[in-house]
């Protein structure tokens, strides 16, 4: 399979900014590895629920974080340095994305990420694409998160935390494999006032695509990170 499925006719998407007001921009096709590539290469991807057709969204605003504006407050610093969390990456992907499917949200009912979902992203991971990066207390997974990595960025699906402060360590692991790894951004997707706080802005499509454009003119990580934990 290319890593440039852009270029290819079968899994195009419309143009961007043929999307509605909300960021709404087609539906239907499926979650074939060629297609989801195609997706987030275009600065697409998709949300939807059990029971809907697949939607593909590319918000007018999208949420970044540049990984030198990462906030590392006072008390998570203090939790970084007590050494009480062990951090792994893509040693539990599947775990992780199951979590993130089943834990129970405030305000929100129900999950996006669909059954069919996680398989896709599962295949991903099979493929090198998807990663997650775990946070482990007393040899137990307690937190985590998961996304895609192509070129020179990371798109962030979601995490979960069974403790306090565990979905941070990771974001924080991820932020500092990112910096290493000489990333342009980590793509936060929408607006949410906890990614904010952390230092994540937002930024109108068209200069999203610019850069994302320039990120994945790199060479793509593709395989398991593990060995980088």
């Amino acid at each position: 399979m290319s890593t440039k499925s852009r270029s290819d006719e079968a899994y195009a998407f419309p143009a961007v900014d043929q999307a509605d007001e909300q960021g709404f921009l087609a539906y239907g096709g499926d979650l074939s590895p060629e297609r989801l590539i195609s997706a987030y290469e275009s600065g697409i991807f998709p949300w939807y629920e059990e029971g809907q057709p697949i939607l593909w969204w590319s918000p007018p605003q999208r949420m970044v974080l540049y990984p030198d504006n990462f906030r590392v407050s006072r008390s998570l610093k203090q939790t970084l340095r007590s050494g009480k969390f062990e951090i792994r990456i893509d040693t539990a992907f599947e775990r992780v994305i199951e979590a993130c499917a089943a834990i129970e949200r405030d305000g929100q009912a129900g999950t996006w990420i669909t059954p069919e979902m996680v398989q896709a992203y599962k295949h991903l991971h099979h493929l090198g694409f998807a990663h997650s990066f775990e946070c482990y207390a007393e040899n137990e997974l307690v937190g985590g998160l998961y996304g895609l990595s192509l070129g020179k960025t990371f798109f962030g699906e979601s995490m979960f935390s069974r403790t306090n402060d565990a979905s941070k360590v990771a974001f924080s692991a991820l932020v500092s494999f990112a910096k290493k790894e000489g990333f342009s951004f980590i793509d936060c997707q929408l607006y949410t006032e906890h990614l904010a706080s952390l230092g994540a802005v937002e930024m109108p499509r068209a200069q999203f695509q610019q850069e994302l454009k320039s990120a994945l003119a790199a060479e793509y990580l593709i395989g398991n990170w593990t060995s980088h934990a």
